[in-house]
């Protein structure tokens, strides 16, 4: 399977600090196998091998909607090596 690159926010939004499911969503993209992790306030993307996006972006929903996300946004990229 190609590379991928997945963007994602979770909301509802919180100005004033960060809510239980954006800090679950990084901490997932953060603990699972990709490289290129870049997290922001606004939106966060992380990048590498298809079956490794496509089992983060599982556990990512799964746990965010749990922790009271009540909308997920994400789009994924199928991304060149030289890309990456």
């Amino acid at each position: 399977m190609e590379r991928l690159r997945v963007e994602f926010t979770t909301e509802p939004f919180d100005l004033d600090e960060a809510p239980q499911h954006a800090v679950v969503a990084r901490q997932v993209v953060q603990g699972a196998a990709l490289d290129a992790v870049d997290v922001g306030p606004f939106g966060n993307t992380a990048e590498g091998s298809g079956e490794q996006v496509l089992a983060a972006v599982t556990e990512l929903l799964r746990r965010s909607l749990e922790a009271g996300a009540t909308r997920v946004s994400l789009q994924v990229n199928v991304i060149g090596e030289d890309e990456g």
